[in-house]
């Protein structure tokens, strides 16, 4: 297709504490077929408004840095193509993620689920599924190179954006803090499990999930935080009962 015409409402907000934002129209050329999201925010920048603040680092899904508010979903504009989110007519809304400080413009500040998340002993591999190894093929003989599996979670912070508990609750875990929790106790070489169910066994933890399951809906990599979230709820359950059958 040849390029067309579109028009970008993105978020500007300057830096500093209180500063208003508004929307800013930019009209710009796109090939749909060929352009990303953040093909069209890079190009806005470098041909229109070096002002504007917005992050990216990896262009391929790999680091989570991107990611914003597509016509209100949270999405990874570096690989969402235009045709996916563009009608051919209306303007493309871009905004920065919810639930989230902003730097300015489209960029956030994640320093509070990353502090969040730095307190939790995560391993970068996992060594527990045992049904993923046997589905691929690969014996469990031993041989843990022969299949690793990486973390998956990018920490783009979508999840947070999306969860309607976060907005309301600034002391909250969010559903990144708790899938990674989940994660480290289902991995537990290291380090106390059971400090971690301490941790989120609170009224800002697992509890205060009202279980709408949004951040699964947009998470890019599928790690679906909102089941590692019940299944971090059953492991705290049951060693509330394991305890109480001692008592």
């Amino acid at each position: 297709m040849a390029d067309v015409p579109i028009t970008l409402r993105v978020w500007r907000q300057p830096h500093g504490d209180g500063a208003a934002g508004r929307f800013e129209p930019f009209s710009i050329l796109t090939d749909p077929d060929r352009d990303s999201v953040l093909d069209l925010v890079e190009r806005t920048w470098a041909e229109q408004d070096r002002t504007l603040v917005f992050r990216h680092a990896c262009h391929h899904a790999s680091c989570g840095t991107c990611a914003l508010l597509v016509d209100g979903r949270e999405r990874l504009p570096c690989v969402t193509p235009v045709h996916d989110v563009w009608d051919g007519h209306s303007p493309l809304t871009l905004e920065p993620l919810r639930n989230t400080e902003i730097v300015a413009d489209l960029a956030i500040d994640p320093r509070t689920t990353m502090t969040r998340i730095s307190g939790l002993p995560l391993p970068y591999v996992r060594t527990v599924e045992a049904a993923v190894r046997a589905a691929s093929g690969v014996r469990d003989d031993g041989d843990v190179g022969a299949a690793e599996r990486f973390e998956d979670c990018l920490e783009c912070l979508a999840c947070v954006s999306a969860c309607p508990v976060a907005s309301g609750d600034p002391e909250y875990l969010g559903p990144a803090v708790l899938a990674a929790a989940d994660r480290a106790v289902e991995e537990p070489r290291t380090h106390d499990p059971m400090r971690i169910l301490d941790l989120v066994d609170t009224d800002h933890g697992v509890w205060q999930c009202r279980s709408i399951w949004a951040c699964s809906a947009v998470c890019p990599s599928a790690v679906d935080p909102a089941a590692r979230i019940m299944d971090l709820r059953r492991r705290v359950w049951s060693r509330t009962l394991r305890r109480g059958s001692r008592a």
